[in-house]
């Protein structure tokens, strides 16, 4: 299944904001690695495009996960991220960014609402002196207690840490 029209390239989605913005909407943007998809990802997400009418998703590219989490990751490709957070209903548009945080991207969306986990500080998340220098609003939100990529990770190699391939 692939989902061209909710995977968009930057420029594209740029255009898109300023239109969307001129109707009246209100743009949500978020970020993350999205390695291996979980239901505290689908509650963050959802929640997040709660706060206004389109949600962009900004995901890490191959090469920026390796340089923040090691050679390990990530486990799902970036094509395969794409394509699943697009196939969620929440999600109306996904995009990837190849730097190791998205502040250039949000420079270039100028969203009307920036979003992050409950396990950052607002003041440390990245973007947020745009965001409000341009009247908007940053919220970090709760995360679901129990669900993470980590403790996913630390779950299968418990429970199956040497199989061989």
């Amino acid at each position: 299944m692939i989902l061209k029209n909710k995977i968009k390239k930057p420029a594209e989605l740029s255009k898109i904001c300023a239109e969307e913005r001129e109707k009246g909407k209100k743009i949500v943007f978020t970020n993350g690695c999205f390695d291996l998809l979980h239901l505290g990802h689908l509650t963050y997400l959802t929640e997040a495009r709660n706060l206004g009418d389109i949600l962009i998703v900004g995901i890490n590219s191959d090469d920026s996960i390796r340089k923040i989490k090691g050679d390990k990751r990530p486990l799902t490709p970036e094509t395969d991220r794409l394509q699943m957070l697009a196939g969620l209903e929440c999600v109306n548009y996904v995009t990837i960014f190849s730097e190791t945080d998205p502040y250039q991207l949000i420079a270039l969306l100028k969203p009307d609402i920036l979003v992050k986990g409950g396990d950052w500080e607002i003041d440390k998340i990245v973007g947020k002196d745009l965001v409000e220098k341009e009247g908007g609003k940053v919220f970090a939100i709760k995360l679901t207690p129990g669900y993470s990529t980590s403790k996913l990770i630390e779950k299968i190699v418990a429970r199956y840490g040497s199989i061989n391939e």
